[in-house]
């Protein structure tokens, strides 16, 4: 059994192909889909976060009304870039959304990806400390993010309140108990990955990783979570890991399915530079008829170590063809591999 959940881009362009044209429709068409994938029995919702572009950039109002909308999905990102954020302020934003949703909320961060910009998170207002890097700065806000979801009052009271406090040091509000253990690390390393772990984080690995060994990419993922569950079972927590990995994954059950994603089928790993410095592999997309992908499937290795599989979605082709995406892999390949 392996939970299978949908990431989304939240691409949108005044384009004629789109189904998504403005911000509006892609934050609209989210929720529709979101609504939609619980209804056929997908197990989660989740959205990447990229800023100054058009894309998902702020990810709470879209979590908080799916929430609201939505009855026992998992809702989540993959990931929010931790530079740009300010730890407590978004403490108080997880918590109400993941309040709305009575718990449902999963959240992926990270120390964040190249971006749009040149250091994006400047015009956020922020710097990195005196001897950091950007990175640095993003892990440290995460370890700020988590140790303030734990929900201890660190806060001197005001002597003198607009309201009556209770007694000793404030905490931010609203508070979710439960949802720090609910939050994930996307690593592109094993290093970080052992980090993760180390910090009782879940693990989100995604459809890229740093070029660490020159294996096959899934033979590298696969490494890189033996790796985590190794850390996450020494530094003696007492819950069990999770570990989602991403991956694009068409079954061709129709002539449409075949015109949008038939050249997939002959993809490959690709090897490219994600940073100046940073030499990273890019894992194949799958595309095929169903009884052909199942076969494919079952030789990744990463797939099979992870609990959780998130499917990347065209979200620009619109809800309706996005469900009948995932309910093709729902219905036609994931009882042959056992996930179902």
């Amino acid at each position: 059994m392996k939970k299978i959940g949908f990431l989304s881009f939240g691409h949108w362009a005044n384009h004629p192909a789109y189904q998504t044209r403005t911000a509006s429709d892609t934050l609209l068409q989210s929720i529709d889909l979101a609504v939609a994938a619980e209804a056929i029995g997908l197990d989660g919702a989740y959205f990447r976060v990229h800023h100054f572009a058009a894309q998902l950039g702020s990810p709470f109002p879209l979590l908080a009304a799916i929430g609201a909308k939505t009855n026992k999905i998992e809702i989540g990102t993959g990931v929010i870039d931790m530079r740009y954020e300010n730890p407590l302020y978004m403490v108080e934003d997880a918590g109400a959304a993941d309040l709305i949703s009575e718990g449902r909320l999963q959240l992926g961060i990270s120390r964040g990806s190249p971006e749009q910009v040149i250091d994006g998170w400047r015009y956020f207002g922020y710097e990195p400390a005196k001897g950091e890097t950007d990175a640095d700065m993003g892990r440290r806000k995460a370890l700020e993010f988590l140790d303030k979801l734990k929900g201890v009052g660190f806060a001197r009271p005001n002597p003198y309140p607009m309201f009556p406090n209770p007694p000793g040091l404030l905490r931010v509000e609203p508070h979710s108990e439960g949802l720090r253990e609910r939050i994930w690390w996307g690593a592109a390393s094993n290093a970080t990955a052992v980090w993760a772990a180390e910090n009782a984080m879940h693990l989100q690995s995604s459809t890229l990783k740093y070029d660490e060994s020159g294996k096959p990419f899934h033979i590298q993922q696969a490494e890189q979570i033996r790796l985590y569950k190794e850390a996450w079972k020494k530094a003696g927590h007492t819950r069990e890991p999770r570990v989602s990995v991403s991956r694009s994954i068409f079954a061709l059950v129709t002539d449409q399915d075949r015109r949008f994603f038939g050249q997939e089928a002959d993809r490959v790993d690709k090897i490219g530079m994600i940073e100046a410095d940073k030499r990273a592999i890019f894992g194949r997309s799958y595309a095929a008829e169903p009884d052909q992908l199942i076969k494919e499937l079952a030789e990744d290795e990463a797939i099979r170590e992870a609990d959780t599989l998130l499917l990347t979605v065209p979200n620009t082709l619109g809800v309706d063809y996005n469900v009948h995406v995932l309910s093709a892999i729902l219905k036609h390949v994931a009882p042959g591999l056992g996930w179902r």
